[in-house]
């Protein structure tokens, strides 16, 4: 159905505020570029006005921490069909995109600047160009949601091309503008599912978990090896994946631009870091985060469910000190906390 918000001002006498619009729809695409989180607080953008080389400028570049891009498009009063079309065709453009043409256009976007060093500032990750662009979204930013539009793209995602519309409404209060938006699909799902779906479209799901582990000062592969856990946190955009496993399941952990350190049966369900315990070296039941000491764990976020550190109780199979981490070309990468890896034929996963 069409997206519409109301806001009331809250008194004794609830008073609604007047609907408006902006003087011009340029100054929207420049509140985004000036406060990226009006999208997502889970991107960082990375391009503006980019020539797509055959006819067509995309509005806006982003990326997510998994390193795939996010196409936004803001409507600018072009029809339903005309603006996904439109989002379709530069996505063709954008889905061959190589390394060393995002960097250029980062640097078009933000001279003198390194992607990878803002990458690792904004993320808390190392930018691994191996996963640098193996997906990506397409966002259309539109005043109102139409039937036609809503009816695309939920036919396009059940067919997993991702695509999402963000509505955006101006109100007035006291002589000022104030800005409400409204998500068509909620962001953080698109997200699991993308990371849920298969990258071999050809091939079964191989009935095993990929899973990401960000060693450093936020957490530290030797205490998840001590005390059995699996955990990301920091934003639901990490942490929600976990999910995704249930117990008895088997995954494989890769820290990010070292290798494969170890594999794993999954004991239990996700848990926020408050309620997740484990045995000290006493055997008796402790808070992980009165026990796991070398990394920092989001301890800041311990009471938001949302920024907080998530924990899954694991049964190691087989682990490695980081050091010794196994890999080579043809083995399975992927920067989402949980994923589902394929096999496709003629190669090894």
């Amino acid at each position: 159905m069409p997206i519409r918000s109301a806001i009331w001002k809250v008194g004794a006498k609830p008073e609604p505020l007047t609907e408006s619009l902006l003087a011009r729809e340029q100054i929207l695409e420049d509140m985004i570029v000036a406060a990226p989180q009006i999208l997502s607080d889970e991107w960082m953008l990375i391009g503006r006005q980019e020539d797509t080389g055959f006819g067509g400028r995309i509005d806006l570049l982003a990326i997510s921490p998994d390193g795939s891009l996010v196409l936004i498009e803001l409507k600018r009063d072009r029809t339903p069909r005309e603006v996904v079309a439109q989002a379709l065709d530069y996505a063709s453009w954008l889905s061959n995109l190589r390394a060393d043409e995002i960097a250029e256009i980062y640097d078009r976007f933000a001279p003198n600047r390194s992607l990878e060093a803002d990458f690792k500032a904004r993320f808390a990750l190392n930018l691994d160009e191996d996963m640098l662009n193996q997906s990506h979204e397409i966002v259309i930013v539109a005043a109102s949601l139409d039937q036609s539009s809503e009816r695309i793209v939920n036919y396009l995602n059940e067919r997993n091309i991702s695509i999402n519309i963000l509505c955006f409404q101006i109100f007035s209060h006291s002589g000022e503008q104030l800005l409400s938006r409204s998500w068509l699909l909620d962001p953080v799902r698109s997200q699991v599912s993308s990371a849920a779906t298969t990258y071999s479209e050809s091939e079964p799901w191989n009935g095993e978990f990929y899973c990401s582990f960000g060693e450093g000062e936020s957490r530290s592969w030797e205490d998840a090896t001590q005390y059995g856990f699996l955990c990301a946190g920091g934003g639901v955009w990490y942490s929600r994946t976990l999910g995704l496993v249930k117990p008895g399941d088997r995954i494989w952990v890769k820290v990010p631009n070292m290798g494969f350190v170890g594999v794993g049966r999954v004991t239990g369900q996700a848990s926020p870091a408050a309620a997740f315990t484990v045995k000290d070296s006493n055997g008796i039941v402790v808070p992980i985060l009165d026990v796991a000491k070398k990394g920092m764990y989001h301890r800041e976020f311990a009471d938001d469910l949302e920024k907080c550190e998530y924990f899954i109780p694991v049964d190691w199979l087989q682990t490695l000190p980081v050091r010794e981490a196994v890999w080579e070309i043809g083995l399975f990468g992927n920067q989402n906390t949980v994923c589902k890896p394929t096999t496709p034929s003629g190669g090894s996963q």
